[in-house]
């Protein structure tokens, strides 16, 4: 049985830090699960990791239902958490419900979307047709990144306070987590200690109640993008590189395939198919 969101919740009462990795298919999802991770999130980043984009803005609901069967495919034992793109839930609450049934059909335990207050009566009307809800605050890849860009959130008092009360608010509509993205560090370990259900840091601080990455991040396999806060623990895209150039040298010389990577048929075989072409 996987991990449900009353587990995740419960992380925090017993002050047990949460794993959270940031994963869009199969194969790499199946590690990510077998390795304990405790939550799986399929974030709308598949647009760039993935599919190239130079941002989320262009990643549809078709799009993220695809890498949500993926990875739901994978996963035995995390909670299983997608992301609403853009625009599929900021028009009206009817989107953001419909949308939202779509990624738990796909098979996804909850949904994230991104936004303080302004979503939250969004927020509590997706509750209360009983699909569980991750909030996001702090840097917005959806909105503030279109009119800041990469900027690190609640550096003044002003803003700081801001966010404290989004935080709030959003446990009021009925979020069971909130992400915190690139908020300083001071302000999120306020939140995490303000609000009771648990927070997970993107470049938040260790204050936080679980930390997340993209596994791609971890594994050095994206260079597109280095965030100062993604850790590598691998640098795999060199060796990914290095292995490639090798085999296309073995092609080259004729070192691959050798007699072990082919099937053969029969000497006997062989002499009748020579008998019939006459060779």
């Amino acid at each position: 049985m996987h991990k449900t969101v009353q587990d995740i919740l419960n992380m925090k009462k017993e002050k047990k830090k949460i794993s959270v990795i940031t994963s869009y298919d199969y194969t790499l999802a199946s590690l990510c699960d077998n390795s304990g991770i405790d939550v799986l999130l399929v974030g709308d980043s598949a647009g760039m990791v993935m599919l190239g984009y130079e941002n989320t803005i262009p990643v549809t609901m078709d799009q993220m239902c695809m890498f949500t069967e993926a990875v739901s495919r994978a996963r035995k034992n995390s909670l299983l958490v997608s992301d609403l793109p853009f625009m599929s839930y900021q028009a009206s609450i009817e989107d953001a419900i419909n949308n939202s049934g779509r990624l738990i059909k796909a098979g996804a335990d909850a949904v994230k979307l991104e936004g303080g207050s302004v979503m939250a009566e969004t927020i509590s009307a997706i509750v209360d047709v009983g699909i569980p809800v991750m909030g996001h605050i702090g840097l917005q890849p959806q909105t503030t990144m279109l009119s800041q860009g990469y900027k690190v959130q609640g550096k003044t008092k002003d803003t700081a306070m801001r966010l404290i009360e989004d935080a709030k608010e959003l446990e009021e509509a009925g979020v069971f987590s909130i992400a915190l993205e690139m908020v300083t560090h001071e302000v999120a370990k306020i939140i995490s200690e303000t609000v009771s259900i648990p927070t997970i840091g993107i470049g938040s601080g260790v204050g936080c109640d679980g930390q997340v990455l993209v596994v791609q991040d971890l594994l050095g396999m994206y260079d597109k993008i280095k965030p100062k806060f993604a850790k590598r623990y691998m640098n795999l895209s060199e060796d990914i590189v290095k292995s490639l150039k090798i085999f296309k040298k073995d092609v080259e010389s004729g070192v691959f395939p050798a007699a072990e990577h082919w099937f053969s048929m029969s000497e006997e075989e062989l002499k009748k198919l020579r008998e019939q072409i006459g060779s």
